[in-house]
Parts: structure tokens; sequence; C-alpha cells
């Protein structure tokens, strides 16, 4: 029977589908042996989904008398799924590369926050640009990071502190999500920090009573679509019991709980967080071993970010005793004015070097965990039937080197594939 088809990847010198088993994530051993087959096809239909993938030969027989719309040869190249960036602040106005030679001099993240930087400076300069300005600015992030090989990425606001603000993020945040291929999760994340004048309860106050309810509205209307809610739960932002307070009250409105928590202070986030139900907390670099063990039984998503800790010199995430305890890793690049990454090749590369992760772990933690983070690891994440057809073709024999080289991969993706549609041929941007 011929059929049309939308693209056939064929004689892939190896295929890296990371988990065959409809897993929805991967802990422990099943980090270390991912699913690989040497010489592989893929075949994705013109609904954008995965319908074969297997050996060359098989699948060369059993699609002989099928059309495609365009087919990639392969040989001596690597297919991956696409690759998941579990946490990022993209959608923000002013630029702070000026606080960075305040770091490099030894200032501390809040002593920058006290001098009236860090996120106070962003909050100024975001709520005074206009929307089309900030959806410029945030497309331009996201085709970048495209191009380093993202294909479904996690968005947050938190840079209004204030409803009008938070609503025209989260809106531009849509709006991105409508008119580019990138797949986006979106964080509602109002309790970034407490606003100048306003004291912790007053904050919470106005989250609660003011701003979640009319996110509530615009959900329920259809107008506005928001998947995850955030709170920065530490010293002197929000505290335990205000963080428990949002964040209960973003799960009853049906958002996923996705948080940053024991950054700076152990302050048994990671314990609240497996309580609540959470999704994923981010950033940990303060975690015990009861919030570990907590994390590990409750099956929520450690979303660690090497950036973060490599630019602040923060001491490193704890993964190894992470990966040890059966927590679910992921990684994300923390891309914001504060730790400039898009590239989670990059962020491969440095929890493998700074956070002692080994590459497959590294490449399980960037694709099914950080889909998983995302509470969507049954349709990304992994190279399986029915999942959507994102994936890179790299430009080399084995699938390390996109962790192994250190940036420059725009010469090593040599494709990358959104839901059967090249959007990244990087021959044609290089002129070759």
């Amino acid at each position: 029977m011929s059929r049309s088809y939308r693209l056939l990847v064929k004689n892939a010198q190896q295929v890296v589908l990371i988990c065959n088993n409809g897993e929805k994530f991967i802990t422990k051993h099943g980090m270390q042996n991912l699913c690989v087959i040497e010489n592989g096809s893929v075949v994705i239909g013109g609904d954008g989904l995965i319908k074969a993938v297997g050996p060359a030969e098989i699948i060369s027989a059993q699609y002989s008398e099928s059309s495609f719309d365009k087919v990639i040869d392969a040989a001596g190249m690597c297919v991956l799924p696409g690759l998941v960036d579990a946490h990022t602040h993209p959608v923000w106005a002013g630029d702070r590369v000026h606080e960075f030679a305040m770091k490099l001099a030894g200032a501390s993240y809040m002593d920058v926050h006290r001098a009236g930087g860090g996120i106070h400076f962003t909050v100024e300069h975001t709520r005074a640009a206009g929307s089309s300005e900030l959806l410029a600015s945030l497309s331009g992030r996201l085709v970048r990071m495209q191009r380093a090989g993202t294909t479904l990425v996690e968005c947050k606001s938190g840079y209004g502190l204030e409803l009008q603000t938070e609503l025209k993020m989260l809106e531009v945040i849509e709006e991105a999500g409508r008119t580019l291929p990138i797949n986006i999760s979106s964080t509602y994340c109002g309790a970034h920090a407490v606003p100048k004048g306003k004291t912790v309860a007053e904050a919470t106050k106005d989250i609660l009573q003011v701003q979640l309810p009319k996110l509530k509205e615009q959900m329920s209307a259809g107008t506005l679509r928001v998947d995850n809610i955030d709170v920065f739960c530490e010293r002197g932002v929000f505290d335990l019991s205000s963080t428990r307070a949002i964040l209960q009250a973003g799960k009853d409105m049906g958002l996923n709980i996705n948080f940053h928590g024991d950054e700076l202070h152990p302050m048994n986030s990671a314990q609240l967080g497996a309580e609540l139900g959470a999704s994923a907390i981010s950033h940990l670099e303060e975690v015990t071993d009861e919030g570990i063990a907590a994390m590990a039984a409750a099956r929520t998503a450690a979303v660690l970010l090497p950036t973060t800790a490599y630019i602040l010199r923060l001491p490193q995430p704890r993964a190894r005793d992470m990966l040890e305890a059966g927590v679910i890793v992921a990684l994300g690049s923390d891309f914001n004015p504060n730790a400039y990454c898009c590239s989670m090749p990059i962020v491969m590369h440095l929890a493998c070097v700074n956070m002692k992760m080994s590459m497959p772990e590294a490449l399980a933690a960037a694709t099914i965990n950080a889909a998983y983070a995302l509470r969507r690891s049954d349709t990304h994440g992994s190279l399986e039937v029915n999942k959507h057809g994102d994936l890179l073709v790299l430009n080399t024999t084995r699938w390390e080197h996109l962790i192994y080289q250190l940036g420059g991969h725009q010469e090593l993706i040599r494709y990358v594939v959104i839901k059967g549609n090249v959007v990244v041929d990087n021959n044609k941007t290089m002129g070759l």
C-alpha cells in the first residue's frame, strides 16, 4: 500500500532513541544504558508524529512503496531526539552585561540585588517595554535556542511582579508559541521576587487575591494557556509558608508545580515540593539528604542548572548524590540576564565536567527527563512511535560529540527537525 509521509531520515550511523518502552522518565542504570540503533532510519507522518524507527533495512523494506515529502540521507551521521530545556527566563528587556563585571570582581548575587541590580533592574525595564519589543527579543532568543538543538523549552514570566506585566509576559510567550515551530511550556512566575516597597505578606496576598484569580479567569475563558506555576523559595524572598500557599493555589487551578528551591540556602524546599506533588524543583544547590530522599520517593524531578552555579561560582548541585538516590535528574539552561546561555549542548558539557555526570546521563537529563519535568514525556523526549517527530541530525559518527565539543554547534548540528519539518539547516545558514 503506497502512502505519503512527511519525512524519512535514513541510514543514520546511530539513532539514539533514549528509551523504547514508553518510559516517562529514566533513573540510575536506565540513564547509563541509552537505547541506540546502529544504522537506523526514522519515518515521520503528515501529522508530524513518528510512524517508525528502527534498523534501516527493515524500514526500507516496510516503506518501499511509500512517498516522502523530504528524504534526508543521514549516512555517517547521528540522529537524536530534539533537546528539552526545562528552565528558562527568556522574556525581558534591559541589558545586565554591566553586572557581570561586578560579579567577576567578587559581588555576590545578593550584593548585586541590594545595589538595585538583579531582578529589580530587569523588572523596571520589562514593565516599561511594549509587547512587540518583548516578542521580538523573545523570538530571537528562541530561534537561537532552536539552532543549538532545543525543540521544547519551558518559558517563565516573573519580571513583572504585578498583574499587568505578568499577563503581558505570558501573552508574549503564547504568541511566540503560535508563530515559531519550537514547542513551549509556559510558566507563571509572579513570585520571582518581592516587589520594591512590598513585604512578603503583601506580595503573597497580591498573588493569591489579584494575580491568580485573573489568570484563572483568562485560562477558563481560553484566552491564555499556562502550564506551570513557579515561586522563588529563598531566604529574603518567599519563605516556606508563602511558597506553600502560592503553589497550592496554582495546583488547585490545574497548574503543574515547578519551582526554584534550595538555591542559596537550605530551605527544605525539596521536602515541601515532594509533599505538594511537584512536577519539578529547580536549582537545589543547597538541598539536604532528606530533601533528596523525599524527591526520589515522590518522583519529583530535579532540574539542575550548571550554568548558574558556574557563573555565580556557587557550590555545584549534588548531581551524583541525586542520581544514586534514584532522583529523576533533568537539565535546564536557566537562560536569563544573569546566565546568558541558550545552548543545551553547553549545559550538558558543564553537567559532565562540573557536576560529574556521564554523557549518557546528561543526554537523558536533557531529553526524556526534562520532558518529564514539564509533564510532556508522553509526547517528547525520545524517538518512539506516536511521539512528536522532533529530532537532530548531527554531522558526526558518534552522538557524544554533541557534548564533548564545547560550543560551535552550528558546525555539528546539520538539521533540526520539529514535527517532521526541517526548521534549521546549518549548511544553508553557513552558505555552504
